[in-house]
């Protein structure tokens, strides 16, 4: 299910926050309100982990991760590393990368088979991505932009790109990456999708602003009805009307 919220008055919570199928990363110093969004919908289910990176709170900028694994920006402290190390599940790998283009959420989209990269990224770095997290590599653009990670969320579903991204490059991503892929926005109108909307195999947060039919674009392609009350309603009233019949 699509949920909105906002950290601070900021509907920029991908800038704040990093969702994976098996951890969440959420910003130190937000309001009470902003956790409970997020913990309502997946402390049943995976940890809930507050930090920050190297003292700043735009953790989903400087993050990247999926299942896994979760890489680090090399600024990170060692603290900080420490306390994620041990909130984490034992199964996801923490490792710190020293690379130039740092904001590694920028820089790096992935789910748990694939990873989008900037084009300058480290042929080291490419390696690490590909050790850590377990998946593909390929460096590519968005619509003519290299931030890869700011301009489309991705989960194992589906995937929502830059709003200006032509058929034939949606074609060539959605081979790539073997999911279904739409252009869309969030926060009414924002092409900025890394960094309004964070989203897993089951869930999905976006920013407040976010319109109605932007939302029901996202559940549609990350196939998050499923989860919904009315469909589990359908569900059952099918079965009823089977066992009756």
């Amino acid at each position: 299910m699509a949920v909105r919220a906002q950290f601070e008055n900021s509907n920029d919570i991908g800038v704040f926050s990093r969702l994976t199928n098996s951890y969440a990363l959420v910003a130190v110093g937000g309001s009470e309100n902003f956790y409970s969004v997020f913990e309502s919908e997946l402390a049943d289910v995976i940890p809930v982990v507050h930090t920050s990176i190297a003292g700043t709170r735009i953790i989903g900028r400087l993050s990247v991760g999926n299942k896994h694994g979760l890489l680090l920006p090399n600024s990170t402290t060692d603290q900080e590393l420490q306390h994620i190390r041990n909130t984490l599940p034992d199964s996801v790998v923490v490792q710190r990368v020293e690379e130039r283009l740092s904001a590694l959420g920028n820089v790096i989209a992935c789910n748990d088979y694939v990873a989008l990269v900037h084009p300058d990224v480290d042929r080291e770095t490419e390696e690490i991505i590909a050790d850590t997290l377990k998946v593909e590599v390929f460096r590519q653009t968005i619509a003519g932009n290299v931030l890869v990670g700011s301009y489309c969320a991705l989960s194992n579903q589906g995937g929502i790109v830059h709003p200006k991204t032509s058929v034939e490059d949606q074609d060539e991503l959605s081979s790539l990456l073997q999911i279904p892929l739409v252009a869309g926005t969030v926060n009414r109108g924002s092409d900025l999708i890394g960094a309004g909307l964070v989203v897993n195999d089951w869930s999905a947060f976006a920013g407040l602003d976010t319109t109605s039919t932007e939302l029901s674009v996202i559940e549609s392609i990350f196939k998050l009805q499923d989860a919904q009350p009315t469909y589990i309603v359908n569900q059952m009233r099918d079965s009823l009307i089977d066992t009756m019949v």
